[in-house]
């Protein structure tokens, strides 16, 4: 094989030279999307990479989780969150994240991998209540991702399925970002910009907050809706800006499908959304992806 590695040991640069070549073999490996068999060989037995202060080491489960991230490679995902289903979702190396915290979640939205996002989601359900939490509501460092969540940036990037999938698993809609935004402001914030596109996304992840955010939710955004009354109208609607801003109640519709879908536990999101009694055209997302 061209990416056969035999170790060499010490700390010098003929070692860490080695180290480089093998790692990014092992990153081609999963890009080219080869079989599983193949990417675990591979991880653990030939590909080491070179950790701060000289130490050498092996290719975590967490590590090739985010690779298989990058690349799409689904099977290798399930296959890692499957034999893995804790190790797979533990803090990587600081060579692949700058915080003491798991990034799978929020690299999932980032790279819109909807199918692996659900399966991450699936593992995290298996975990203690505490643990479950900390995924689904962890808050990326300030420095580099400001302090958003996954769900920050489901709305930031405009991402509907991530965004419903996040929800439906319980993930807080109401926390706030280093800059002191939740959710809501920040997918405010994609609708107001000009020129006005991809704006039926970004709707469609308007009405799904509107399912899970508490009615009075105090949002940053809420005063410029105020001073800005016309254009907020004509962005969102007359409806859904008046339910934004207290002037009215939900419609009958949202107020219904709040109840219905807190009915659905995590465990069984988003498979029971074909189960309300609610014609097609009327439920929120067709997610139908196989568990």
């Amino acid at each position: 094989m061209p990416w056969s590695v035999r170790w060499v040991g010490g700390c010098g640069a003929q070692s860490q030279k080695q180290c480089k070549k093998s790692s990014f073999a092992f990153y081609q490996a999963v890009r080219d999307l080869l079989p599983v068999w193949f990417l675990e060989d591979m991880r653990t037995m030939e590909v080491f990479h070179w950790e701060d202060g000289g130490k050498v080491s092996l290719y975590s489960p967490s590590e090739a989780l985010l690779y298989a991230l990058v690349h799409d490679h689904q099977p290798y995902a399930r296959h890692l969150l499957t034999k893995f289903p804790q190790s797979a979702l533990a803090v990587p190396s600081q060579s692949f994240n700058c915080c003491q915290s798991a990034p799978h979640l929020a690299m999932a939205v980032r790279y819109n991998r909807v199918r692996v996002l659900f399966r991450i989601l699936k593992a995290i359900q298996t975990l203690p209540p505490a643990d479950r939490a900390a995924h689904l509501d962890r808050q990326g460092c300030s420095r580099v991702e400001g302090g958003k969540t996954a769900l920050h940036t489901a709305c930031e990037l405009v991402r509907p399925e991530c965004l419903l999938l996040l929800l439906g698993h319980g993930a807080a809609p109401c926390l706030r970002d280093s800059a002191g935004n939740t959710p809501l402001d920040t997918l405010l914030q994609q609708i107001s910009h000009m020129p006005a596109a991809n704006m039926r996304a970004k709707l469609l992840c308007l009405d799904c907050l509107f399912f899970f955010v508490p009615q009075d939710l105090e949002f940053a955004m809420k005063q410029q809706l105020l001073d800005n009354r016309r254009q907020w109208q004509d962005l969102l609607g007359e409806n859904r800006f008046q339910c934004l801003v207290g002037l009215a109640p939900p419609s009958l519709f949202v107020g219904a499908m709040r109840v219905l879908i807190r009915t659905i536990s995590p465990e069984h999101f988003p498979e029971a959304l074909d189960n309300l009694p609610l014609p097609h055209f009327l439920k929120p997302l067709d997610l139908k992806l196989e568990s």
